[in-house]
């Protein structure tokens, strides 16, 4: 009976035909299990097979069973299975830089951090870094880059695409079935361009990095649930208002004058106001909640 409720071309418990080093994907989330990173959610160590992961193991990002993964690559060509062939056509390229580029971000800002980051107040040392959920998305790469001073959505041309000419900081609304998000045009001499999307910055919301790990699958998976997009205004006219906003602010910076610059007006109940970094965020709401403060609405006052 259990077996109807299994995905034609998963892993359906065939151990004698994987090797230790495959690598699996979860065909409901798109999660990768990695023998070489382990589980942290379930503390699957590092260099453990898929096969020997313990029975109550299940996706850590849809709570999936193993049964539903399908191999990814690594194995023996006989255990791929046989409907790997209708399986809808992927860009090889894309998935090298899916593999490939998580990899060099980590590096990277390990390397940032035992650097530039070095006793700076902002950093969480109990958090480390690391790539999470790097996908193929709409012939992109999409994934979340957590360090201890930020938790980054990170969106990565296509192999056709060049975004070599953005400046950093270049802002662009993307969006997805969540809502609109703006993203940050940045360069690292390891991976290139690439576009990021602030969530958490900086840190201190979390006490570990099972917790920071947790937070980023799933706000990956919440960035798909239109069930988050705030209601009430289309999505046509939220962009064309943060459009409108973001040209209005870039216009208008170098103007811009202190922080706190003297004789700063009263609030209207009298009390002494507030330099603006320190004024109290609004409420946040259930989007903001999982995606962070960083991560609102466009159009959001």
């Amino acid at each position: 009976m259990t077996a109807s409720l299994r995905f034609e071309g998963s892993y359906r418990g065939q151990a004698a035909t994987l090797d230790p080093a495959t690598r699996l994907e979860c065909k409901i989330c798109w999660h990768v299990y990695d023998p070489a990173e382990g589980c942290e959610v379930w503390q699957v160590p590092p260099g453990t097979p898929f096969t020997a992961l313990p029975d109550h193991w299940r996706c850590p990002v849809c709570d999936g069973a193993r049964d539903q993964f399908m191999v990814l690559d690594g194995g023996a060509p006989e255990a791929r299975p046989a409907s790997a062939a209708a399986e809808p056509d992927v860009d090889p390229r894309l998935l090298a830089i899916a593999r490939d580029v998580p990899g060099k971000l980590e590096a990277a800002f390990r390397e940032i951090h035992a650097g530039q980051m070095r006793g700076v107040p902002m950093v969480n040392e109990t958090l480390s870094v690391k790539a999470v959920g790097f996908r193929v998305h709409e012939g992109r790469v999409l994934g979340m880059l957590i360090t201890p001073w930020f938790m980054n959505l990170i969106l990565l041309p296509g192999p056709d695409e060049d975004w070599s000419h953005l400046a950093t900081g270049a802002k662009d609304l993307v969006e997805f079935p969540s809502g609109f998000y703006e993203f940050l045009a940045a360069q690292r001499p390891e991976v290139g361009a690439y576009k990021a999307c602030s969530l958490f910055s900086p840190m201190f919301d979390f006490s570990s990095m099972l917790q920071a790990v947790e937070t980023a699958q799933a706000a990956l998976v919440a960035l798909f649930d239109p069930a988050h997009r705030e209601p009430g205004v289309p999505s046509a006219e939220i962009r064309r208002r943060r459009e409108a906003e973001l040209a209005a602010k870039e216009a208008a910076q170098p103007k811009l004058p202190d922080l706190a610059p003297e004789g700063e007006p009263e609030a209207e109940d009298g009390a002494e106001a507030l330099p603006q970094t320190l004024v109290p965020p609004p409420e946040r709401s259930r989007r903001e909640m999982i995606f962070g403060r960083s991560a609102r609405p466009a159009g959001a006052p």
